[in-house]
């Protein structure tokens, strides 16, 4: 986590970096799961694991990655750190009882791609975008409160409309992306009456 120049004091920067210790914590029994060769364990942890990783990297891709893609001097990295979300998925999905070597690729994957995030495209953001680009990463960004499902609010300007929401949904691609057969049930976002991104289409 950048502790260095206090870009985790933007709110949506925050959180992500919240969400990346979380999802780290949570491979520490993934990893043990692997290791036990206890189908049952495996799959309760993978499915924890994945619970954490589906709206955090869709939130990401819908909010602050789409508004930085703008800017050619970062949309090629953008792009890469959207195939790295794809990446994660796979190795996610591909973790089978025993294979410590596959949980090994992932973790260490994991920790590269959150490095990437926390020290290097965090950073430049918090210095490339101005008020009116937070503002709309915060309107685009999904998120829940407490245990609600994730959602966007409408834009400032429609902020007439105080108590408008657009829900998130699941469908079966995303379950079928990270679950890839092994019983992890993570849904994907499919954005009611608003153009933003698609999971892993940025």
């Amino acid at each position: 986590m950048c502790s260095y120049c206090g870009c985790d004091s933007i709110e949506v920067i925050g959180r992500f970096m919240a969400e990346h210790v979380e999802i780290i914590n949570a491979t520490g029994k993934l990893r043990a799961a692997v290791a036990s060769d206890d189908v049952d364990s495996l799959e309760s942890a993978r499915s924890v694991v994945a619970d954490l990783l589906w709206p955090h990297t869709v939130a990401e891709e819908a909010g602050l990655f789409r508004v930085m893609a703008r800017d050619e001097v970062y949309a090629a990295h953008i792009a890469t750190l959207c195939g790295e979300h794809e990446t994660l998925a796979t190795l996610l999905a591909d973790l089978f009882p025993g294979d410590t070597a596959s949980m090994v690729r992932f973790e260490n994957a994991l920790r590269d791609h959150i490095d990437k995030e926390d020290n290097g495209l965090f950073p430049a953001a918090a210095i490339a975008l101005g008020g009116p680009e937070w503002v709309e990463v915060h309107d685009i960004t999904p998120h829940s409160h407490g245990s609600g499902d994730p959602h966007v609010h409408a834009p400032q300007h429609d902020r007439a409309q105080p108590h408008r929401h657009e829900v998130l949904t699941g469908s079966r691609d995303e379950e079928e992306r990270f679950g890839h057969g092994h019983g992890a049930t993570t849904p994907t976002a499919d954005l009611v009456g608003r153009s933003l991104v698609a999971p892993r289409r940025c």
